[in-house]
């Protein structure tokens, strides 16, 4: 399809063809295996974290992407199992993602693969993604091999992306790695490992324990501080009265001392 044609008469040609190409779809392309559906999740999970620190992401789930190809007329299509957008501005796709009326281009697409599930012609994927499309980075995770690769475009084609020291495949424009842990793909953002909802929960009943914790020894403290406050008082008060006391008795002893003083002197005086 030529960009030149007015936008509302692109618009009407790709739901058209989004609408033909939905009805064309065979039933397995709705059967997705335990495996795809528990790796999409992970990663829509993962993702929708980095995306709160990368404003510029935009991340989509099993969305039709709609693309011109070769003659003006015909108009490619694939559905990748996730995608990854790198764009300021918004996305306005609701049905379908038609790369003519969109600000930018897929920039990252993913695809996980099962035996048990025969949804789409992977292979066929891409190769759309490769020479038609070149998007620059493409993830194909084989749950049941364990077998992860991250392909980078050259320009020309995909090469691999190699690990790190870490071990990590690198996508350095979100600042991301990605890598196997406990059989799943997983995401590391500026070195740390992305944590699942799973893991914000337990951190947060790890952070309340604490937190409860915490004011459980601070009454227990405020009650020792108030317990040792009123020691220090009644210590203060008893100290109080044997300052008065002794303040008291020596006052006494003076005034007997003069007493005495004045008895020996009238003594002497006094004729024998």
């Amino acid at each position: 399809m030529s960009s030149t044609k007015p936008r509302v008469f692109l618009e009407i040609a790709y739901d058209e063809a989004a609408q033909a190409y939905l009805r064309s779809l065979p039933p397995e392309h709705f059967m997705e295996a335990t495996p795809q559906a528990t790796q999409r999740e992970i990663t829509l999970e993962s993702l929708a974290v980095v995306k709160a620190q990368c404003p510029g992401m935009h991340v989509f789930n099993e969305l039709l992407v709609q693309y011109p190809y070769g003659e003006e007329s015909t108009i490619r299509q694939v559905v990748p199992d996730n995608m990854v957008l790198r764009s300021k501005k918004p996305i306005e796709a609701v049905g379908s993602f038609n790369l003519p009326l969109q600000p930018v281009a897929p920039f990252w697409v993913l695809e996980y693969v099962s035996k048990n599930s025969k949804r789409k012609d992977y292979e066929d994927n891409f190769d759309r993604y490769e020479h038609e499309l070149k998007v620059p980075y493409f993830l194909l995770f084989y749950p049941d091999n364990q077998d992860l690769t991250l392909y980078h475009h050259t320009g020309r084609k995909y090469v691999s992306v190699k690990p790190n020291e870490h071990g990590r495949h690198a996508i350095p424009e979100f600042e991301l790695e990605v890598a196997l842990l406990d059989g799943w793909v997983r995401y590391w953002f500026r070195g740390e490992l992305v944590p699942l909802p799973a893991d914000l929960v337990r951190a947060l009943e790890e952070a309340r324990r604490q937190t409860a914790e915490a004011k459980r020894q601070a009454r227990k403290e405020k009650r020792r501080a108030d317990a040792l406050q009123r020691r220090v008082e009644e210590q203060s008060h008893r100290a109080d009265e044997e300052r008065q006391g002794r303040l008291a008795a020596e006052h006494e002893l003076a005034r007997l001392r003069a007493e005495l003083e004045q008895m020996r002197t009238r003594q002497k005086e006094s004729p024998a």
